[in-house]
């Protein structure tokens, strides 16, 4: 198999992105692109599931194009942006009123040109599912972030952000972007203690 054969695995490539430790540090993350859909509700809603379903089934369209092109590669993992309207702490605002913006990374070489026919091939194929239609490409620059590997069910996260809040304080930044998740392990196939969850918060230097 040559090179342009070999299947390109973002998760073990691109380290300083998928893998973080169970301590606070910093990170320089450069404009990626994505796939992405937007949403609001709780995460246990049928709403965020099929948009979700929606995603995935663009995501692996974008690979089949990408493979017949020459260039196969593993769908990434599925990542989420999270906010809730107006200056209101988000850990206390019901989730149905919680606002999401669901990712998967595209590698590089696929390109906008191929998003696009992949967003209507996907469509085409799943008529019963019109959240196909709200999909699209997104570019994100997050820049200088503090991350963290959180190990735990989803409901232990304030644990996690709160070490990262206390190290944000100490090396004096403040929040610069939307909280981030990167879904490491599928909580179809993982027990709640054992899920892992890389949490990212894009920061600034304290004026």
């Amino acid at each position: 198999m040559n090179a342009s054969q070999d299947k390109v695995d973002l998760m073990k490539s691109d380290k300083l992105y998928y893998q973080a430790p169970q301590h606070p540090v910093t990170v320089e993350l450069p404009e990626l692109a994505y796939l992405s859909i937007e949403g609001e509700g709780s995460p246990d809603g049928e709403g965020f599931a099929s948009s979700a379903e929606a995603l995935y089934k663009a995501a692996y369209s974008a690979k089949a194009l990408s493979k017949a092109a020459g260039q196969d590669y593993v769908v990434p993992r599925l990542e989420g942006l999270w906010w809730v309207d107006g200056n209101r702490n988000g850990l206390e605002v019901p989730k149905e009123e919680w606002r999401w913006k669901l990712l998967i990374r595209l590698p590089d070489f696929v390109s906008e040109a191929m998003v696009e026919t992949a967003l209507v091939q996907a469509a085409a194929k799943n008529k019963d599912n019109a959240l196909i239609g709200k999909v699209s490409r997104t570019l994100l620059k997050e820049g200088t972030c503090v991350q963290m590997l959180h190990v735990g069910p989803y409901a232990t996260e304030p644990e996690t952000l709160g070490a990262m809040y206390a190290y944000m304080k100490r090396e004096k930044l403040v929040h610069n972007g939307l909280h981030h998740e990167i879904y490491i392990s599928d909580p179809r196939r993982s027990a709640p203690e054992k899920m892992k969850t890389i949490l990212r918060q894009p920061v600034d230097s304290e004026s």
